[in-house]
């Protein structure tokens, strides 16, 4: 099983960040934009329209707003596995990192995801500049 973890360092504070994870719905606005050009929700999933033209249904596992962790998995014919965990640690008062961690099978996709993750990395910093 490959396993795919970005430790991303956010200039803002958690709870902001947190704040904008746990909005489920609300990926192009708050999180990811440009990277993610539409999200609808559709019951405890997500179906989300990514810049690329591909299109996912993320179901949501947990919400831990104690942990600040939240947890989506993603079940389609071409993943046989794929369960994600996005948690917010706070790094002072106006700094967070998040640790995103993937894992998934087949392993063949994951050079593919860990790209689709950079440009992901790209976008959170822009939903959050420096200053």
């Amino acid at each position: 099983m490959a396993s795919i973890h970005n430790d991303v360092s956010l200039p803002a504070p958690a709870r902001d960040v947190w704040d904008a994870v746990r909005d489920f719905g609300a990926l192009p606005r708050r999180l990811v934009p440009g990277f993610v050009t539409a999200c609808e929700l559709d019951g405890d999933a997500r179906i989300v329209t990514f810049a690329n033209g591909s299109v996912a249904r993320e179901v949501l596992v947990d919400c831990d707003d104690a942990r600040q962790r939240l947890v989506y998995a993603i079940s389609n014919e071409r993943l046989k596995h794929y369960s994600a965990s996005v948690q917010v640690i706070a790094d002072g008062e106006a700094k967070c990192r998040l640790a995103w961690i993937i894992d998934m099978l087949p392993n063949e996709l994951a050079p593919y995801v860990r790209e689709q993750t950079k440009a992901a990395v790209v976008a959170m910093h822009k939903a959050f500049p420096a200053g």
